[in-house]
């Protein structure tokens, strides 16, 4: 009998192809034959990463990598990281259009895999639409980020009919202006300042505005919205989208799914994409640790920094005194190289450790995790709430912002960053560890770890249910079994 046919299509950035990923495993686990397209740009940057056989896959779950029509080269030498306005803006123009037509043909072409069933593409990759409409599949776009996140960039051409945005000048950054609430249904009392932050800007044709705001009008072509978040943590923001958009089926914490349908023994656990190789060291080192004593620090896989703030985090780490582990991955400071000096080193011996890129998930699971001081990247916030970890938030980037307002006013999950200064930081992270306000956020954090583990729990948890109805509804309405 024929197997159905996914094609999986993810943006190439770290935080968007690991939920991707977990998705394609899932519809493997459920009978599909995937095919996952990474671009060519990253396909290579994996295999350097994991090494040549990275790649090879299973006999029914193949990678393949396409073109995108951007250099791979800046003045003959390889780049180590595409930068993420340039690649968007290829995307707003559909430069890699032709290339995943010819690729989707040739794929169609081939008798050693079955006809294409669907697409699953990211919600940033919205140019295979015109694809599976004209070969007659349906093509499900997954937002990768929270739902609350998407709710705010589907108000940003509302934003500009309002008058709020483009900002007069560069002085509305500062003088106040960002603290406008905004009128949006289920975000009662969010400022614009809370929105995923390219509203910030003069001027509408601004890159990641554009791109936002152009690739999200386009879901309303698609054939489903998939979220990775659950019904119960953002029912009105869901609630709200369900209003504006073709049906939405929310399906997450994925991670979580992942743990509870796919055996340990099976050797889908052997594929992964990782742009970065992981220290695992680091996990003998958490070992020696008391349970509950070490503050995990990581701001992603995008987020940069300045080497003023760096100083500021280390130093205040350091001076809480409390234990931390800290992911300093290559290119948090741009194109510097992180430096602390030497008396740094001193202060944090035995209680600090540095490392490029660490299995977060892993360390979020390990007993001797207390607290994460997160950037509110969607992934990390909910591989912390599945483990039951408080989080101290520092938002930088995108739809951070929008993050980390829900989980300091909403869900009770963390506190917020407002000043990268050292004092700051060391009485943030003494709080969380140590004191009271870190206990009632800890509470809450176990409250919701159990909402999440029913929601994922056959027969009835509603992530369990919407994505078997997913699968069902809409990613199998044009399979011929025959």
């Amino acid at each position: 009998m024929a197997k159905p046919h996914a094609v999986i299509v993810p943006h190439p950035a770290q935080g968007h192809m690991n939920p991707m990923l977990k998705v394609a495993k899932l519809l493997y686990q459920k009978g599909f034959y995937i095919t996952f397209v990474n671009s060519q740009y990253n396909h290579n940057r994996l295999l350097r990463a994991r090494g040549q056989h990275a790649l090879d896959g299973l006999p029914d779950f193949k990678f393949a990598a396409v073109a995108e029509g951007l250099p791979a080269e800046v003045d003959g030498v390889e780049t180590n990281v595409q930068d993420p306005y340039e690649h968007c803006d290829a995307l707003l123009r559909e430069t890699p259009l032709p290339f995943f037509k010819q690729f989707v043909y040739d794929l169609r072409s081939s008798a050693e895999v079955p006809p294409i069933s669907c697409f699953v593409c990211d919600g940033n990759m919205t140019f295979p639409l015109k694809v599976a409409a004209e070969i007659g599949v349906p093509c499900a776009l997954f937002w990768t980020p929270s739902a609350c996140g998407v709710l705010g960039y589907a108000h940003y051409r509302k934003l500009i009919e309002w008058g709020l945005v483009p900002l007069k000048d560069e002085s509305y950054l500062t003088n106040g202006y960002l603290n406008t609430v905004v009128d949006i249904p289920s975000m009662e009392g969010i400022r614009l300042w809370d929105l995923p932050h390219f509203v910030r800007t003069t001027d509408t044709e601004y890159i990641m505005f554009k791109f936002l705001m152009t690739e999200i009008e386009k879901a309303y072509n698609c054939s489903a919205i998939i979220l990775n978040t659950m019904d119960e943590l953002e029912r009105g923001v869901l609630d709200t989208l369900r209003t504006m958009f073709p049906p939405i089926y929310a399906i997450g914490p994925l991670q979580l799914i992942e743990k509870k349908q796919i055996p340990e023994s099976s050797a889908l656990n052997s594929i992964g994409l990782n742009l970065w190789k992981e220290d695992l060291e680091c996990l003998t080192w958490l070992d020696k640790k008391e349970p509950n004593s070490v503050i995990y620090v990581n701001f992603g896989s995008v987020v940069r920094m300045t080497n003023r703030e760096l100083l500021e985090f280390g130093w205040g780490l350091a001076n809480s005194k409390q234990n931390f582990l800290w992911a300093v991955r290559p290119g948090l400071l741009g194109g510097e190289s992180a430096v602390f000096p030497p008396e740094f080193y001193a202060e944090i011996k035995e209680r600090g450790l540095l490392v490029n890129w660490t299995p977060q998930e892993k360390i979020l699971a390990h007993p001797s995790v207390g607290g994460f001081l997160t950037h509110c990247g969607w992934n990390s916030v909910l591989e912390s709430i599945v483990e039951g970890v408080p989080m101290i938030c520092w938002p930088a980037w995108a739809e951070q912002y929008t993050n980390c307002w829900f989980m300091c006013n909403h869900w009770g999950l963390g506190m917020e960053i407002t000043n990268v200064e050292r004092e700051e930081v060391e009485r943030l992270v003494r709080d969380l560890m140590v004191g009271e306000k870190g206990k009632k956020i800890k509470e809450k954090t176990m409250e919701w770890k159990k909402i999440v583990e029913d929601a994922v729990t056959p027969p009835n948890g509603s992530s369990y249910v919407n994505f078997d109805n997913l699968v069902n509804e809409v990613l199998l309405s044009k399979f011929d079994a025959s």
